[in-house]
């Protein structure tokens, strides 16, 4: 028998009445010399219980190779949680949306055109499957069932969104059952009569999203569910952000306010976020409805425990309404201080190593026309595509399809200009001052779609290229190598730089590492690195203007800043601040 049970009107927890009081926090957004701190922060703002996704697309992202390590050590993540008292929700997926890279879903898998994603297509099914046959065993011991922390595990994600394909659903839950998942299985849907109909099973306890209108919505799910427990498995209290917005921020009062009415109806609850953390590296994922709108690199969501783990002001305000709903026979603990952060310091980034130079001595791949990322195997970051031109003059450069996501064009090394998917280009003027000049077009990839059907939508130059009306043949299409930047050849910065796209690289001091946050005034867009450590997407665009360093990714001593810009910078220097600007705000 599973250790959480459900009785006609809520839970309970080996024969007891429980409410699940939980918070999201996912430790692939976390650096996992952080987590332990993340938990006990959960613990002493009064929930009892952690929920996280797991992301499919970094567990395993080749076919057949798990990884369990580092960022991903999910097995180390779970045994903390048990450590600091807390019950655990999984999420599994296959996808799990969650503003991810892809929605979670491998590149490897999305590759096949044809493949229909979440649904009962076997090559779907099977490939997850395989997941499961590779994942479960290493998470066995972590079930309650064992003695472990895990007392719920999640049947996909708001699939009522998405289709209506229960026999899928059947799949997912019967895969994880023929698994040994003994725990108590769920659904998860946003609360209307048709995503509810959609996305739950029958036999399966259904659960609602929502973040507002709590008895409207609480209503919904009785509604559909006439017994059982009451639960909000993603209480929204903030949002997240895209490049161009704002920075949205829900206040305190409010969703405290919301989260009473929540426990005041005996509902269960699972805060999203209790804290977002970051998206690192190349990890965000985009949304794409009239236009597509890529993910800023932090995932503060505007959550009880901001980005670098410190309480704001919902983490004071809920936990005096938790405290409120729970029965506490003791004094509460003191609730934690801010961490210490890094003095303001300065960073001089004096070498420079231009990109394109680099970039062409590497090897490449010969295409008659040019080919998606995809097809080349990239499945983040940048490709540069390199043909010539036929003709001379002014004229006009068509790009069939458009550019997933955002191109940066240049003839014989000069920039002509920029293609935004967003803005859905197609079209560049440009002057060509001879015959056989070089075109090349720098693409990046912002990010994959991570909610609704263009999942899996390719990235790179996505059809012919053309030169006033003719096509444009015999392409090089070289990936950027990021992972290791060692090979990188730079030589000390010139007093004034060209605007061409080019590395940075500068070192600092630190005499006892802290948090801090990355301050780039007068830089235009790229990626930043901190000892190798890659801290993801810039741009002044905003509405981020710092990037969090977490105090594990510094050291003691000589510590090093590079940095991927695109474009251009007024100057040389950087700034570690001991405040984070997540830009302009908008309830």
């Amino acid at each position: 028998m599973p250790a959480l049970t459900t009785s006609s009107d809520g839970f309970l927890l080996q024969g007891e009445p429980f409410r699940i009081i939980s918070g999201a926090m996912h430790y692939f957004r976390i650096h996992p010399d952080q987590w332990t701190d993340r938990l006990r922060k959960a613990r002493l703002m009064g929930l009892n219980t952690i929920e996280t996704y797991l992301p499919w697309n970094l567990h395993e992202p080749e076919p057949g190779r798990l990884v369990l390590d580092g960022f991903l050590d999910l097995p180390r993540w779970l045994r903390l949680a048990q450590d600091e008292g807390l019950h655990v929700l999984l999420r599994p997926g296959p996808f799990i949306c969650a503003e991810w890279d892809d929605g979670g879903l491998p590149a490897w898998l999305l590759a096949d055109p044809d493949i229909r994603l979440r649904s009962s297509d076997p090559r779907f099914t099977a490939a997850f499957d395989g997941y499961l046959d590779r994942l479960l065993p290493a998470l066995r011991p972590f079930m309650a069932a064992h003695g472990g922390p895990v007392i719920a595990v999640q049947v996909e994600n708001e699939y009522g969104a998405y289709g209506d394909d229960t026999a899928y659903l059947k799949h997912v839950h019967q895969a994880l059952r023929d698994r040994g998942v003994e725990e108590l299985l769920y659904t998860c849907d946003q609360a209307g009569a048709e995503h509810l109909a959609a996305g739950t099973l029958p036999g399966t306890l259904a659960t609602v999203t929502f973040g507002s209108r709590v008895e409207e919505n609480l209503a919904a799910l009785r509604a559909h569910q006439p017994e059982g427990p009451l639960m909000c498995s993603e209480f929204w209290v903030g949002w997240f952000d895209h490049w161009g917005g704002p920075h949205h921020v829900r206040s305190a009062a409010d969703a405290a306010a919301d989260l009473d009415r929540l426990l005041s109806a005996g509902a269960s609850v699972n805060i999203y976020m209790f804290h977002g953390g970051t998206n690192f590296g190349f990890t965000n994922g985009a949304n794409h409805k009239h236009a597509f709108e890529p993910t800023v690199t932090s995932y503060d969501y505007d959550a009880p425990l901001t980005e670098s783990g410190d309480p704001g002001p919902k983490y004071y305000a809920f936990r005096e309404v938790i405290a409120r709903h729970t029965a506490t026979p003791d004094e509460p603990a003191p609730a934690p201080a801010p961490a210490p952060k890094l003095p303001v310091t300065d960073v001089d980034l004096d070498h420079r190593a231009p990109l394109l130079p680099y970039v062409r001595g590497l090897p490449s791949t010969h295409t008659d026309t040019p080919v998606t990322m995809n097809a080349l195997g990239v499945h983040t970051g940048y490709v540069l595509y390199r043909t010539a031109l036929p003709g001379s003059g002014d004229g006009l450069l068509r790009f069939t399809g458009g550019v997933g996501d955002r191109a940066q064009v240049f003839v014989d090394g000069a920039s002509v200009g920029v293609l935004e998917r967003e803005r859905h280009d197609e079209t560049l003027s440009v002057r060509v001052p001879h015959a056989g000049a070089v075109l090349e077009v720098l693409v990046e990839n912002m990010g994959g779609v991570n909610y609704g059907p263009r999942i899996g939508a390719p990235k790179g130059l996505l059809g012919p290229v053309a030169f006033q009306g003719t096509e444009l043949r015999g392409w090089e299409c070289r990936p950027v190598p990021l992972d290791d930047l060692t090979a990188v050849p730079f030589g000390p910065s010139e007093a004034t730089t060209d605007a061409v796209p080019a590395f940075h690289r500068g070192t600092f001091e630190v005499d006892s590492p802290a948090d801090t946050f990355l301050s780039l005034p007068g830089w235009t867009k790229g990626q930043a690195w901190v000892n190798g450590f890659h801290l993801g997407r810039y741009w002044n665009r905003g509405p981020q203007h710092t990037l969090y360093v977490p105090a594990p990714a510094l050291r003691p001593g000589a510590n090093e800043l590079v940095l991927l810009e695109l474009h251009a910078t007024t100057g040389t220097r950087a700034q570690l601040t001991d405040t984070p600007d997540l830009g302009p705000e908008s309830d």
